[in-house]
């Protein structure tokens, strides 16, 4: 949005995107998407010629006047699938063994404040399922977690078990991000990072599917989740 908002005074802009299904809503006018870990949106560090790379892919999108265009860098960094931010999530936290489905019927009127002052917007919404029937997805992420099938009747058609997971994950952190941000306005992102990981049974769980999906072999799938 504010990539529009800089096009509109004639300077034309590029955005690199770690979020494919984010770009594609938003629709900035030029965005290359990257396929890296968060924290790395250039590769890895240390490696000047590949970052390289990755400018040169961005910049050649300048040439672009139909807009939007979302381009895709092929090349793989071979970033280590680390599991970021819930790596760092400490297990004595107090709340972490309460029930994640619980936490969201208790956050569901803040989230709901956050999308009425905000018109509408809100980063919920990839999985496809409605906020509404989110206790119903805490339940399957946790039947995941505890080693039953990936398939959820609800999930959109086409989509593959693994990458739904993926979606639904993303819509639970983006729900309980924008209701803390009603809750607690003047918090930065590390502590709402921290509160998530460390302190709800959401960040847990999320963390525990991550964790089985990295023991079936989908470390990049694991990654993208628990970060």
């Amino acid at each position: 949005m504010l990539a529009r908002a800089i096009e509109e005074t004639g300077l034309p802009t590029v955005t690199v995107a770690l979020i494919r299904e984010h770009a594609q809503r938003v629709k900035p006018p030029r965005t290359l998407w990257v396929p890296f870990p968060f924290g790395f949106a250039l590769g890895n560090p240390d490696d000047p010629p590949f970052q390289q790379k990755v400018l040169s892919a961005a910049l050649g999108l300048l040439s672009e006047n139909d807009t939007p265009v979302l381009a895709e860098f092929t090349e793989d960094a071979d970033a280590p699938p680390v599991l970021l931010q819930a790596s760092a999530a400490q297990a004595d936290a107090a709340n972490r063994d309460g029930d994640p489905a619980d936490e969201v019927t208790a956050l569901r009127g803040y989230y709901e404040r956050w999308v009425d002052e905000h018109e509408g917007r809100t980063m919920v919404g990839l999985s496809g399922v409605p906020q509404r029937q989110f206790r119903g997805l805490v339940r399957h992420l946790q039947a995941f977690a505890a080693g039953e099938d990936a398939t959820y009747d609800r999930a959109p058609e086409g989509v593959e078990p693994v990458r739904f997971l993926r979606l639904a994950s993303d819509d639970l952190k983006a729900f309980f991000m924008e209701a803390r941000f009603s809750q607690r306005p003047d918090d930065h992102d590390d502590e709402l990072q921290r509160w998530f990981w460390s302190e709800t049974a959401m960040g847990s769980l999320i963390a525990s599917v991550a964790s089985r999906l990295a023991e079936q072999g989908n470390e990049q799938a694991a990654w993208g989740l628990a970060r």
